[in-house]
């Protein structure tokens, strides 16, 4: 009985990734953000990591000036 339920969703997930349509091996193919403009694609990573690297250090300041 288990062996039969390991089969199907063995079988369910191979094809899955067989028929998803991903062309596969092309470098940032599955990311959410397009690779081919250098410039926006840096600005986007200051803005994301700038962000939450920054937002302590700006609760910190909130904190210490509110009376």
């Amino acid at each position: 009985m288990f062996a039969r339920a390991a089969n199907v969703t063995r079988t369910g997930m191979t094809n899955l990734v067989r028929y998803s349509h991903s062309h596969g091996g092309i470098p940032g193919e599955n990311l959410p953000f397009s690779l081919t403009n250098r410039y926006k694609l840096t600005a986007m990573f200051i803005v994301f990591f700038g962000s939450g690297l920054g937002a302590p250090f700006f609760i910190l300041r909130h904190q210490l000036l509110k009376k």
